[in-house]
């Protein structure tokens, strides 16, 4: 699939490799942008285009987010491209020399100077660096995907995950899926289950959290059980 746009460098619907070969061999074209490979009509604006609905899909993941551009034509939806973008991983590694940095100044012998600790006050609405570079990277490649087409919707996948065949290998096909957590989020089951109260202080509606006291006795968990 190649991006196609019109005189003005407004987008129009994309065509095949050999039809854009063959309008560049006619001259009828020229190429507009190498990454992502688009042409640019001389003969064409976009009153006279035929345009369709286009949707981009994305798939986020940790490392790397899938990308798709679905065609909604009369005979159903049709991939016409995929593509996925790899995140940049210093990011943590970054995170981890500055930490290793900052242990060690803390455990330094000079005391001389000033406790700094009650400086590092987050904003509200920050994220960790890592959240917010992965945050600004999608929103850059639906940017670039939305400059050579013709974007019409955006969809991003959210899936829940289940911890059952975690804490129980023996569930299988249906049971699976049926399980506990069905239509329940971990926070929602947890306060379900709970009953609105606290496991340790007995405190009602303390919250949408799922602890808030951790015990001293004890390390503080993850398992939703």
């Amino acid at each position: 699939m190649v991006f196609v746009l019109e005189q003005h460098k407004k987008p129009v619907m994309p065509c095949s490799e050999k039809l854009a070969r063959q309008l560049l061999d006619r001259q009828r074209a020229v190429i507009h942008k190498m990454v992502p490979f688009a042409i640019r009509l001389k003969d064409r604006r976009v009153d006279d285009a035929v345009r369709q609905d286009l949707t981009l899909k994305l798939d986020p993941g940790s490392k790397t987010t899938g990308l798709g551009i679905i065609l909604d034509g009369g005979h159903g939806p049709k991939v016409i491209l995929l593509g996925e973008m790899i995140h940049n991983p210093r990011i943590q590694a970054k995170l981890d020399r500055r930490c290793a940095v900052r242990c060690n100044r803390r455990f330094r012998h000079t005391r001389y100077r000033p406790a700094r600790f009650p400086n590092r006050r987050c904003p509200k609405g920050w994220l960790p660096p890592s959240l917010d570079t992965l945050g600004d990277q999608t929103l850059h490649a639906v940017a670039k995907m939305r400059n050579p087409a013709p974007i019409t919707a955006l969809g991003v996948e959210h899936v829940p995950f289940d911890t059952q065949k975690m804490q129980d290998p023996e569930i299988r096909r249906v049971e699976y899926q049926l399980g506990t957590l069905l239509g329940y989020e971990v926070r929602e089951y947890l306060l379900d289950k709970w009953v609105r109260h606290c496991a340790y202080c007995d405190t009602l509606n303390a919250g949408f959290q799922i602890d808030h006291v951790f015990p001293k006795g004890a390390a503080p968990t993850r398992c939703q059980t």
